[in-house]
């Protein structure tokens, strides 16, 4: 997900949700969601999901409070697993604060929770952090993690790069799956993958890059997992790479409560929804939906050990 202020993500929650849609047969997981920024609550969220076949959901952290709600959110509900990280925009506002030169800053912080403190030191200190937590039984991924490079000047890039090599670091050392935010970024991500020694499983959130991107991923083992903005009319590159990315090696993903399916665009998105997603994807990549769904849940299964 991208930085967006507490405002609009109060805003789009006051907003009628889209009604549910025809269940799948064959259960998948949301295998990115944010329920710390949606409504109602975590057990309705959850509920909802499972009516339509999505379970269980990986509930994603970007900075250190809402990684630790992550971990303890699913541990306390059945259906939900989490991954925790430091967002790549978190890394030069930790670093630097919050008037770091080129670094995009709101008036509200991540869910409106407190930061670590700032400086190099306080990077390494929430960097510990994530990496208790990753240990946790209930923590399947590092992430969301990797470069954002949209609105970020060259002080923090710096940032961002080294908060993605600890990650990386964190990722192998607990025998994670590494999750990727990569925006404006493929070849940076790219390149300190290799550098670093990538995990043995790596999965792109939110694929953003074109059918080359996705065999070059291919080739890697890397999966890839596509979100509502596939089925926007503007994402004719993305439906190609998703007709490109290997049965295998897809997953399927909300970052909820953002980039909802359309026909429901601007309005809330929630875990609810993937089968928008999922039929988008099945119709791009030719395939039955019943077909994809069980190669989508067995991705999961394996990509993040679910039980």
């Amino acid at each position: 997900m991208g930085k967006r202020s507490g405002r609009a993500v109060r805003d789009r929650n006051t907003q009628e949700p889209p009604p549910a849609p025809e269940p799948l047969r064959v259960a998948v997981p949301d295998c990115h969601t944010h329920m710390d920024m949606q409504a109602p609550d975590v057990a309705e969220i959850v509920a909802a999901a499972a009516a339509v076949g999505v379970s269980p959901l990986i509930q994603v952290g970007v900075d250190v409070p809402s990684s630790q709600w992550a971990a303890a959110t699913a541990a306390a509900h059945p259906g939900v697993w989490a991954a925790v990280a430091l967002h790549p925009n978190e890394a030069p506002r930790i670093v630097h604060g919050d008037g770091a030169e080129g670094v995009e800053v709101d008036d509200t912080d991540w869910a409106g929770k407190a930061r670590p403190a700032a400086g190099w030191a306080g990077l390494d200190t929430a960097l510990a952090e994530i990496d208790r937590l990753a240990a946790l039984p209930e923590v399947r991924a590092v992430g969301e993690t990797g470069l954002d490079y949209f609105r970020t000047g060259a002080e923090g890039v710096a940032a961002q790069q080294a908060s993605f090599r600890g990650h990386i670091g964190i990722a192998k050392r607990h025998g994670r799956a590494l999750m990727i935010h990569d925006r404006d970024a493929h070849d940076d991500v790219l390149r300190l993958l290799e550098e670093e020694g990538a995990p043995d499983t790596v999965v792109f959130h939110c694929f953003s890059g074109d059918a080359a991107m996705a065999k070059l991923c291919a080739e890697r083992g890397y999966y890839m997992s596509f979100a509502g903005n596939v089925t926007f009319a503007s994402a004719q590159p993305l439906r190609d790479a998703a007709a490109a990315a290997p049965p295998e090696l897809v997953l399927v993903e909300t970052d909820a409560p953002f980039l909802t399916p359309k026909p429901y665009r601007g309005r809330p998105n929630a875990p609810y929804l993937v089968p928008h997603t999922l039929r988008a994807l099945a119709e791009a990549k030719g395939m039955a939906e019943d077909d994809l769904a069980a190669a989508v849940a067995a991705n999961a299964r394996r990509a993040f050990r679910l039980d």
